[in-house]
């Protein structure tokens, strides 16, 4: 139970205000002189001071005459601190204490002031930013000007709320560089009824910062000082400044991603006019797929040659990372053509790498789509592969001709535990059945699964070509930044989604998929999601609450794949994948383990 009360009516303060004013001025009383000591005078010679070097404690000869006032003692303080830097250092230092008291000598506060006009230079080289705090402070209490006071009393309650809350923060557990997860805001009411910070736009910093900086420039004497502790301030990575604008560049990061992958359900969609359809007689339409992938050869290997297995006229990789073993196997197979996105690739595109993958997907299959002479482009992942009835190219001739983009609808890969990849399942939705059903398939988790996956459950597209003004996203076109809606289905073909080949696979990721892959959610999103109970079962259980989800969820078992089958959620298809490799490519040497298939 809080010692402090915390009804609005009961002040944090015993007193209130007048508690508070009186324990600051308890601590404002002047410092006092022995017969022998003062402060130098206002036109004192500073150049003996910049010369002499304080000397360490054990050195210092003011150290061997007894101490007989406060003021005395708080010389030898400072010195002590401020031993190796200059004697004017140490006057500085003891202006400052003087001044923040309720009387000084009468020449003390134009001594400071003189200090900062003349030697300002030699200051800010010497002295550590605590000590350049200090003497904004000191100009907020005894400034010459009403900049001088203006600004210092601003950025003196800039500092000080800052080493208020960076204190507290210490209590979180995390480092000041650490910025806060996007996840788990509180959205309580701030003090004093103030509107939150908007992280996506908010100009509160830039606006404080900037005011300070453009209204300290109208001083000459202050000048020097504001801005170099502004100019540090703003190059610290410890500063909650440094932390808003990195959670900023994150969640713009999020965002753009989760444009890319697709809209929220409900959300309007567009009409993509299609202008050129291939004649229904004659030959069947050419098509193939486009990848944007980091995976091991062997996945690529498996992926080329299932695709080209199954008739694709072109296969388009783009490398997200050099891999060099991928160029030369590839070399001399005019049906893949392998592009390495290095640094020339994107100075060549005209922008910087985008930080998200799902961007970097995005903008790949985007220019491939607009180079195709191809009637049909898919975009997939080297972790999905189509499992058709038909021919593709004739299931394709039938897409109806004002349809932009034809979807493949996925089924999950159950994770054998020997032999082969065969069973997979299905949604309840594309079987026709309630979503209570996936509570009884899965006991513990089937409440928070989304049609009993865990990975995306909006498949994939087959997109015409020769469409203006479009682009292809992850999950399907996109026309001036909305999804396109004139689709048709492909019934007889699905996607195989290899998204947790064995647990080991899917341990791996786990972490990378909750916080910047498929597993996160939407700030404002407050239900219970995948996500949450993954971070709920590692926090609470480990790696052994991790193994159960994934023997509940994804294990290929006689059990598991009874309860799909009753409600006609089960697919079965066996695949060989490596010896489709050897069929298309020949006997080459490749690795036999399955890798993450650069998808997230």
């Amino acid at each position: 139970m809080s010692d402090v009360p915390n009804d609005r009516q009961t002040p944090t303060y015993d007193a209130g205000i007048q508690g508070v004013l009186e324990q600051m001025e308890a601590r404002r009383e002047p410092l006092t002189f022995s017969q022998d000591e003062s402060l130098p005078p206002l036109e004192v010679d500073f150049a003996p001071f910049k010369a002499q070097t304080v000397p360490t404690p054990a050195e210092d000869p003011l150290r061997a005459a007894p101490v007989r006032s406060s003021n005395r003692r708080k010389l030898l303080e400072i010195r002590e601190e401020l031993a190796g830097t200059s004697e004017l250092c140490a006057l500085h230092g003891l202006l400052i204490a003087h001044l923040r008291k309720s009387d000084q000598p009468p020449q003390t506060a134009a001594l400071f002031r003189r200090l900062w006009a003349e030697e300002h230079e030699h200051l800010l080289a010497q002295l550590d930013p605590r000590w350049l705090v200090s003497a904004l402070t000191t100009f907020g209490d005894h400034g010459e000007t009403e900049v001088q006071r203006r600004i210092g009393q601003a950025m003196t309650v800039l500092f000080g709320m800052m080493k208020l809350y960076e204190s507290e923060r210490r209590y979180s557990g995390l480092a000041a560089d650490r910025p806060f997860a996007l996840k788990g805001k509180n959205r309580g009411p701030l003090p004093l009824e103030m509107d939150a910070f908007h992280l996506p736009a908010g100009g509160l910093d830039v606006n404080m910062l900037g005011r300070l900086w453009v209204d300290s420039g109208e001083d000459a004497v202050l000048r020097p000082l504001a801005h170099h502790l502004l100019d540090l301030l703003i190059h610290d990575p410890r500063t909650v400044f440094r932390r808003l604008r990195v959670m900023r560049k994150r969640k713009e990061r999020r965002d753009a991603a989760k444009a890319s992958e697709g809209d929220a359900p409900g959300a309007p969609k567009v009409t993509a006019p299609v202008t050129y359809v291939p004649p229904r007689r004659g030959p069947l339409p050419s098509w193939g797929v486009v990848c944007t992938t980091h995976a091991p050869l062997a996945d690529i290997q498996r992926f080329a040659a299932h695709y080209l297995s199954l008739g694709a006229n072109r296969i388009t990789l783009y490398l997200d990372s050099p891999a060099p073993e991928v160029d030369a196997f590839f070399a001399g197979h005019d049906s893949v053509e392998v592009i390495t996105c290095d640094d020339a690739f994107w100075q060549t595109a005209g922008k910087p790498r985008p930080e998200a993958h799902q961007l970097r997907q995005a903008h790949n299959a985007t220019q491939a789509y607009r180079a195709s002479e191809l009637d049909f482009i898919g975009h997939f992942d080297t972790d999905e592969f189509l499992l058709p009835e038909i021919e593709v190219a004739r299931g394709l001739r039938f897409v109806p001709e004002d349809c932009a983009q034809a979807r493949v609808r996925p089924v999950e890969l159950l994770a054998p535990t020997d032999g082969p990849p065969q069973h997979f399942k299905n949604t309840h939705r594309q079987a026709g059945e309630k979503r209570a059903v996936l509570n009884e398939i899965y006991p513990n988790y089937g409440s928070y699964l989304t049609g009993g996956f865990i990975s995306h459950t909006s498949g994939k597209v087959f997109a015409r070509t020769r469409l203006a003004d479009v682009r292809l996203g992850i999950h399907g076109l996109r026309l001036d930044g909305s999804a396109v809606g004139n689709e048709a289905e492909l019934p007889r073909m699905k996607l195989a989604h290899f998204h947790a080949a064995s647990f080991e696979h899917f341990r791996e990721r786990v972490m990378f998929r909750l916080t910047r892959g498929s597993y996160r959610k939407p700030e404002d999103d407050d239900a219970m999601r995948l996500g949450d109970v993954l971070d709920f079962v590692l926090d609470t259980e480990g790696e052994d609450g991790l193994r159960h989800f994934f023997d509940e969820v994804c294990t290929d078992n006689p059990e598991l794949r009874e309860r799909l089958a009753r409600h006609d959620m089960l697919i079965t298809h066996a695949l060989d994948l490596d010896a489709e490799v050897r069929a298309v490519f020949g006997p080459r040497e490749t690795r036999s383990e399955t890798s993450e298939a650069g998808a997230a």
